[in-house]
Parts: structure tokens; sequence; C-alpha cells
């Protein structure tokens, strides 16, 4: 009998790549995450030297954040971390976080009291990943509007939302300040970022210099999760693609005209 050709492998092989750096344990994530990626050629932003969060795959995450000791309780938070996203806090039950984790009942009780506690290490792990997203994309040298511009067209799983946004719909994360608070803390970041770059567009002359810089970055940000839920009604991307076209076409002819 012949066997069936081999498929080809278009990875990298392991003799064309550098050796793997070491990660000390008591490195900072950031530190970590520079090596992992220098290790397993992580993507990184075009023209910069920082990871492009956006295109790394959640399990990726927890390998990178991983300390000796605590891969229990890093798989704990990413698994909540998911189920929170796709399910809320009612369906997000100690029986799922433990299927989807992949650890056995006495791990989730030795790094959590309950399930208040982690799953507000959850929402915390969320606020961190799209707090660091915004400071790769507000925190460069780029123009007002270019800044705008790369938040609102950046990559998104759109009919899945978004990881933080979606918990506002969620009663039992609302009625609790506690949990709500890494999601009232995310959208104050986002605002500010906002704020800032619009400020410095209209000082620059890239925008009208009577827009009021809290208006518009509530707008900007209201935008970005109305058409999330656009899209989600329809099933479709296509609505929330034409809410972010619209406003960064609105920013856009707010700039002064010159005779």
């Amino acid at each position: 009998m012949t066997s069936a050709p081999p498929t080809p492998d278009t990875t990298t092989s392991a003799s064309s790549r550098a050796p793997a750096r070491f990660i000390p344990k008591n490195a900072n994530w950031k530190a970590r995450l520079s090596t992992m990626r220098e290790n397993t050629a992580l993507p990184a932003l075009a023209g910069s030297s920082e990871t492009d969060l956006t295109n790394i795959h959640t399990s990726m995450y927890v390998d990178v954040m991983v300390k000796p000791g605590e891969e229990a309780r890093e798989r704990l938070i990413e698994g909540t971390r998911q189920l929170l996203w796709d399910r809320g806090y009612v369906g997000t039950s100690p029986t799922a976080i433990l299927e989807h984790s992949g650890v056995g009942q006495g791990s989730m009780y030795h790094h959590f009291k309950g399930k208040p506690n982690l799953v507000l290490a959850a929402e915390e792990r969320s606020a961190e990943l799209m707090q660091e997203q915004m400071r790769q994309v507000f925190g460069t040298d780029a123009s007002a509007t270019d800044k705008i511009s790369t938040y609102l067209l950046r990559e998104r799983d759109v009919l899945r939302g978004c990881s933080v946004g979606r918990l506002t719909a969620d009663p039992e994360v609302m009625a609790d300040d506690t949990l709500r608070a890494p999601v009232r803390q995310t959208f104050s970041v986002l605002h500010q970022h906002l704020v800032e770059a619009i400020v410095d567009g209209c000082a620059s002359g890239e925008f009208a210099s009577d827009l009021d810089a809290d208006e518009i970055a509530s707008t900007i940000a209201a935008v970005v999760q109305g058409g999330y839920a656009l899209a989600r009604a329809e099933q479709s991307v296509a609505p929330f693609d034409r809410a972010v076209q619209g406003a960064i076409a609105l920013l856009r002819s707010s700039a002064p005209r010159h005779a």
C-alpha cells in the first residue's frame, strides 16, 4: 500500500530559529511578554517593538503570564474570562469554570475564596488587556486623526462583542460595586485617551477648535459599543463597519476649511 505523501510543513523549522531565551520567574509581565514574543514569534505592531495584543490568542496570553506554581490560577482566570465574555455572570458556574479551565476543584478554592473573587480577577484581566491595547494606540507620535482612526478600525471579534463592554448588560455585575469597578475604570481610561487625542487635534488644526472634547470622546466610545450591539442583532459586521467609518468621516469633516 502506498502511503500518503507527507503534509508540507509551513512552520519555521527548529534549526532555523534562534535559541529560546530563558524567562526569569521574577520578570514583570511586560518583560515576559517581550521575551515570549522573541521565542514564539508573537506579532508586533508595525514600526514598533511593542507586541500587538489584538492578534494574540488568549491561550498564548496564559502562557506568557504564567509563573512557576501559578499555572492553575492563570487557567482559572482565563477560563472564567472567556465564560464571562460569552455567558455572563450567571452562566459562569463553578462547574463550567472547572471544565473550561481544565483544573481540579481543589485548585479553584486554593487560589480564590469563591466565584466572586475569581470573576473579579477575570474582569481585571480583561481590563488589563483592553487598556494595554489603548496604550499601544494612543501612546504613539501619530496624529490625533490617525490615533482615533486606528482605535476605531483595529481588528476586533465584532460578533462576540467587547469583553469589558458586554459586562454592562450583566445585572449581577452592575449591581455589585466591586465587580463593576474594572468596567467603569476601563471606560474612564478610554475616555481620557480620547479626550487627550481630540484636544491635541484641535490644537494642531486637525479638528475645529470649538469641539467639545468630552462630548466627542463619549460619542466615539458609544459608536464602538453601539456598533457591537447592531452587529450582533444583524449577525453581521457590516453595521459595525458603517458606524466606525461614519464616526471617522464626521471627525474629519470638522477640520477647519482653509480659503
